[in-house]
């Protein structure tokens, strides 16, 4: 049991939801919740929740109101079932979402009296209440500051500022860079299988080999910050010259190639434009549109 043990509503009782307000009944919170589906809540009665049987009911309960749904469409149908009652309420949304759907979000709640915190979840349901999930916040200052020993609860919890859109950024760039390591790391095994490699132990040695990643992902970051490129990696001119065996040795194999291909055309435009001293990282001079 916490000391701090604000009343708090829970909107949407899907595996996320319903763990979002389990930990909170845990912790010793007054936690009213509401689904779409009534016989969701029930579990949550049981643990000691209580159910409205409006969204808008369920938002007037508390005066913290976490909005936890599938998606933005799902978000907007129910904000407009709560239109009349979050004024004055900390309105916390949990749901997957644009930058400028937080946005929006936020003058919604702003011309209805309410502070908007949006926020982003990178974990799964059952670490929830744990540190091996992280929640990444955004919105009003001063809601965060009111609440932030009440999110705490739920996990590991950063704050990204005022703008609402912050959080959204965060969480669609961490969940990019997921995607694009492991796309590329899913051709390699179809890389090494159609060479007779063992893909699991090819994974393993991969997995350890890892480790030698954040220095270089910090230095990558200084780099663009300052637009000043180290040959790191070695030259792209030195790299350069390795692609063409890539490209082949993939295509000979059947495997698709398209990543590699693109690599190459950056370099060879980053070479050809006088940059052949400079480093991997400065490939992100080409990354715009």
């Amino acid at each position: 049991m916490t000391t701090t043990t604000t009343p708090v509503t829970v909107l949407g009782l899907g595996a996320m939801g319903s763990a979002i307000a389990k930990t909170f009944v845990d912790r010793g919170h007054r936690t009213t919740v509401w689904n779409r589906t009534a016989s969701r809540s029930a579990p949550l009665v049981d643990a000691g929740a209580a159910a409205a049987a409006t969204a808008a009911e369920a938002a007037a309960a508390s005066p913290l109101v976490v909005v936890c749904l599938l998606d933005g469409t799902a978000v907007d149908e129910v904000l407009a079932a709560v239109e009349g009652a979050v004024a004055g309420k900390v309105l916390v949304n949990l749901t997957s979402g644009s930058p400028a759907r937080a946005r929006a979000n936020e003058r919604w709640a702003r011309d209805r009296g309410a502070d908007y915190l949006d926020g982003k979840i990178m974990g799964d349901p059952p670490y929830v209440g744990t540190p091996n999930v992280m929640f990444a916040f955004s919105g009003s200052r001063s809601a965060f500051e009111a609440h932030g020993s009440t999110l705490r609860q739920l996990g590991t919890v950063a704050y990204h500022g005022e703008d609402p859109g912050s959080a959204a950024v965060e969480f669609m760039a961490q969940v990019a860079v997921g995607y694009e390591f492991l796309i590329g790391f899913l051709h390699t095994l179809r890389l090494v299988q159609a060479e007779g490699v063992d893909v699991a132990e090819f994974a393993e040695r991969v997995a350890g080999s890892l480790a030698g990643y954040p220095p270089l992902l910090t230095s990558f970051g200084k780099a663009v910050k300052s637009g000043e490129y180290g040959p790191d990696l070695g030259s792209l001119d030195v790299q350069a010259a390795l692609m063409d065996d890539m490209i082949s040795h993939r295509e000979s194999l059947g495997v698709e190639s398209v990543r590699m291909r693109e690599v190459k055309e950056l370099m060879d435009r980053r070479i050809a434009d006088g940059h052949g001293d400079q480093g991997f990282s400065s490939l992100f001079e080409l990354l715009a549109r």
